[in-house]
């Protein structure tokens, strides 16, 4: 049942109406550097003056964001992702002047790399070529050490371990979720096999639509401990009490729709067959073997439950490493990380008819398939994205791995998409 429109805090609910109406219409977004958290100093001072102090609750109201985005552990619980006792493996530089790399915007305007940066409130971007980093930038007070939140790239990193537990035999994708998970016997998901729920080709009642109070991904944010509960509350208030209570609608199978919980059922099935927790196996499978150069974090709700669809947290350098290990067919740091059969996996894609079933128009020629975008084009490009414009785009044709970190006041990635891919196409023509 719908919760009541009462049950919802008003203010988490206006900040995200307001964002949800802006991605409608072509809005009059505020000057990226009258958002830069330093100089407005946000969260300055002991204690901030009040109208500079980020709260859990207000992490939304812009340009709150920009802070929150790279200190969210300091608002709430998480785990950690333990970079393990080796030595960080060695990112070699060749560093190019890019900031004048000039492309034809998605409006057909000139533009500069420097000026989509700063048009699309860049974080922090990397750019890597044949291995080495030949562009890198930190901005809005981010640093090259403190992890940047993922938002739903963490998708991504779910889907990938749960591809290499496939390769491996622990999961059987065409299983029914159930035979891991029969606390789902109530659920959407009775009925789902593991790999509709990693395509998102499932019929669930539930959707992420910040337009509407009464949508599903309210309940979800609360669950997941990122939105605090209003009081009186009714609903779930922890991701494991909130998924069983989430009910079919349509038929499994018939098409792709974006849901976040399809995530938190995969990630509770890899945490059920390993016995261990998804930091655990991030760290053991992912950030170990790369060599990372930080630890890494997820966001937990109030029972210690992490977020395997939107809780990752890592550094821009440590994500170029795991996206140069996924070029390189899961070989890194002199050693195999992942299957290649995994990477070729990922990189196989899915039905671009299913896909467009979503109506996401403005990524024509897409599918979606364990977690990862595959845009089908000529390079074989493969992506990981996240709400406010986080990137990790892919092409083995160009051996070119770009991360984009950013706190952009539209959440909706597609919102900037072509003006995305015409900046990647760039950078890939440049370095060839």
């Amino acid at each position: 049942m719908p919760l009541p429109r009462r049950a919802l805090s008003l203010a988490v609910a206006t900040a995200l109406l307001a964002l949800a109406h802006a991605s409608h219409a072509q809005p009059a977004l505020p000057p990226p550097d009258a958002t830069d958290p330093v100089a407005l100093k946000l969260m300055q001072g002991f204690p901030p003056a009040p109208d500079k102090q980020v709260r859990l609750g207000t992490i939304l109201k812009y340009p709150n964001a920009r802070w929150a985005l790279h200190h969210l552990r300091e608002l709430g619980p998480t785990a950690n992702i333990a970079r393990g006792p080796g030595p960080a493996s060695e990112l070699q530089a060749a560093p190019r002047e890019l900031d004048g790399l000039a492309f034809l915007d998605d409006k057909g305007a000139r533009t500069t790399l420097a000026e989509w940066q700063k048009a699309t409130y860049t974080d922090g971007l990397l750019v890597m070529h044949q291995g080495r980093v030949v562009y890198e930038r930190h901005y809005v007070g981010n640093q090259a050490h403190v992890p940047h939140v993922l938002w739903s790239m963490s998708k991504s990193l779910t889907g990938l371990l749960a591809t290499e537990l496939i390769r491996e035999g622990l999961i059987d994708p065409a299983a029914p979720v159930t035979r891991y998970l029969p606390e789902l016997a109530g659920s959407a998901w009775a009925d789902a096999t593991v790999q509709q729920t990693l395509d998102m080709t499932t019929g669930v009642n539930y959707a992420e639509d910040f337009a509407n109070p009464q949508s599903g991904i309210f309940q979800y944010l609360i669950a997941a401990g990122l939105v605090p509960a209003p009081a009186n509350y009714p609903g779930a208030k922890a991701m494991l009490d909130y998924l069983p209570t989430v009910q079919k609608e349509g038929e499994h199978g018939k098409g792709f729709y974006y849901k976040s919980v399809d995530t938190e059922v995969i990630g509770w099935i890899l945490q059920r067959v390993t016995g261990k927790s998804f930091s655990t196996l991030l760290s053991e499978r992912i950030w170990a073997p790369l060599g990372a150069e930080q630890d890494g974090y997820v966001w937990a709700d109030p029972t210690g439950a992490q977020s395997t669809s939107v809780g990752i947290n890592a550094t821009l350098r440590d994500l170029g490493r795991l996206g140069e290990m996924l070029r390189q067919n899961g070989y890194y740091n002199h050693k195999q990380v992942v299957s290649p059969a995994t990477v070729a996996e990922l990189r196989k894609g899915a039905d671009p008819e299913k896909f467009m079933a979503s109506g996401q128009t403005m990524r024509n020629g897409y599918s979606y398939h364990n977690h990862w975008w595959l845009p089908h084009d000529v390079d074989g490009s493969y992506e990981a994205k996240g709400l406010m414009g986080q990137h990790i785009h892919i092409n083995p044709a160009a051996q070119l791995v770009v991360v984009k970190l950013s706190s952009h006041p539209i959440p909706n990635t597609a919102f900037t998409h072509n003006y995305d891919r015409l900046a990647f196409a760039a950078l890939a023509g440049a370095l060839r």
